[in-house]
């Protein structure tokens, strides 16, 4: 334990140096404060005696130095003054504790050990809040990790039952056809709906790995300027024959045409994930309104698909970004479907630093609003 004795005084410096060895501790003097000020920068110090009255330097100015060059450093003020004022000012610039003089060298290594004392359980206070700090955060992290199980659990075993149904109908097409049982005349059909099967099955597949990429934040491909209407009319031209076979009206209300900062993968598979949902869910006969404007003066970018299909209920709309959620009326209307769609648009929407938006009503058709920004850093890497 590391002392130094600040005084003007010669034989209380010398007085406290002698009764403090003795005691075991380690001991300097300074005749003044800047002397003790140089000693305090030289060396380490646990404890700090200077006097309150020194010419020069006050005792006082000394320790309010003292706590900026060492702030653990226990500090006790001698005074021969000793006064309800001066111990406040003491206290008020750094000092733990006083002593009047004359003072015993008894009543010296008391206050000092007292001091020390004090400064041990201050030191084990904080060792167990930070324990307890620790211990807190440990629990919340086992918390998430036994959440994060729970989701993986629920997660693989959806993804199972997902890929069983269309798994199951290929190798039950494939056995009925190889053991005789389908006539001639029927297996084309019935390899027609195996190769259905399989291009669900394919689709789900595709959805899963880029699912996984975007989770990853990872792009597939170098990032390029990306036409966002041209990657709207891509699609459009891909779904044709869907919306030709319910009888649907597409109708593209307005079309800028913004760059973006991107994949093509990325924006074809927003716009696709889009208009699918508009167009499975929507009943022959009804409308899709599409748009794509640029907003110059907010720099942003706002797509929007709008159909006059099922909608989607106050109570479900908080869940459909879900991965593998289908809302009752979805599952309904279409037995067959991933529920990773929306999934999908979000992932993809965040990945750019966008975000989405529903307007939906049960039976009364929905809304979804899409807004990036094309200045935005896109925050996928290279795969």
């Amino acid at each position: 334990m590391r002392l130094l004795v600040v005084d003007d005084e010669l034989g209380i410096r010398e007085g406290c140096r002698r009764a403090l060895t003795s005691r075991g501790f380690e001991v300097e003097v300074a005749e003044n404060g800047p002397a003790g000020l140089h000693k305090l920068r030289q060396g380490s110090f646990d404890v700090l005696l200077v006097d309150a009255m020194m010419p020069g330097m006050t005792g006082l100015e000394m320790m309010q130095q003292a706590r900026i060059i060492a702030p653990e450093v226990i500090g006790i003020i001698i005074t021969g003054y000793a006064t309800l004022e001066l111990a406040v000012q003491a206290i008020r610039e750094g000092a733990q504790d006083f002593i009047a003089k004359p003072f015993s060298p008894d009543l010296l290594i008391q206050v000092i050990n007292r001091e020390l004392d004090r400064q041990r359980l201050r030191r084990e206070a904080q060792r167990v809040k930070e324990l307890e700090e620790e211990l807190l955060g440990l629990a919340r992290a086992k918390g998430e990790m036994e959440k994060l199980g729970v989701m993986q659990s629920r997660f693989m075993l959806t993804m199972v039952h997902t890929l069983r149904a269309p798994v199951a109908v290929l190798q039950n097409s494939i056995q009925l056809i190889q053991k005789g049982y389908v006539p001639q005349a029927e297996q084309a059909a019935f390899l027609g709906q195996a190769e259905k099967r399989a291009g669900e099955l394919l689709t789900i597949l595709d959805e899963l790995l880029l699912l996984s990429r975007l989770k990853e934040n990872r792009g597939r491909g170098k990032t390029e300027d990306v036409s966002v209407a041209a990657m709207l009319e891509s699609v459009l031209t891909a779904f044709q024959k869907d919306i030709r076979e319910r009888n649907l009206t597409v109708k593209v209300e307005h079309l800028d045409r913004p760059l973006i900062t991107g994949t093509q993968e990325h924006i074809q598979a927003l716009w696709a994930h889009l208009l699918s949902n508009a167009i499975r869910y929507t009943p022959p006969g009804g409308r899709i309104t599409i748009s794509l404007r640029e907003d110059a003066r907010e720099k942003k970018i706002i797509g929007t698909v709008a159909d006059t299909g099922i909608g989607i209920s106050t109570e479900e709309i908080s869940r459909v970004f879900e991965e593998f959620y289908r809302t009752r009326e979805a599952k309904a209307m279409q037995e067959n479907g991933t529920g990773l769609g929306l999934t999908l648009v979000q992932q993809i929407v965040s990945l750019y630093g966008g975000a989405v938006e529903i307007d939906s009503a049960a039976g009364q058709g929905s809304s979804f609003r899409f807004i990036l920004s094309p200045s935005a850093a896109f925050t996928g890497g290279i795969l």
